[in-house]
């Protein structure tokens, strides 16, 4: 299940996770974003146990300061994140089997 989080509560999430941490980066005037949305849901509802997954809308005001810091510049841009750093990210619609890839390769 995907969670959606602000600034705030990604820092939290990373910091406090023992599991790892995939954050899409999207707006909902993005093509790609809405595109992937469900691919990330369906991917997110196979691996609930083995990893967390969570939105930032980097249009909200309280989350813009996210995409700055993580230096942000195309959408959707899913970055994985393990003991408290960016561990891999990909940039980009992908087809489910790709992205289930890319989650398994970071888990």
């Amino acid at each position: 299940m995907v969670k959606y989080v602000n600034a705030a509560g990604l820092e939290e999430l990373i910091a406090t996770s023992k599991l790892p941490v995939f954050c899409d980066f999207w707006a909902s005037w993005c093509g790609p974003c809405r595109m992937l949305a469900p691919v990330f849901e369906e991917i997110s509802d196979k691996y609930e146990d083995e990893a967390v997954f969570v939105k930032i809308d980097i249009d909200e005001e309280d989350s813009e300061a996210a995409a700055i810091q993580y230096g942000i510049s195309s959408i959707p841009n899913i970055l994985v994140f393990k003991g408290g750093k960016v561990a891999a990210s990909n940039v980009g619609f992908v087809p489910e089997a790709a992205l289930e890839s890319f989650v398994k390769a970071n888990l």
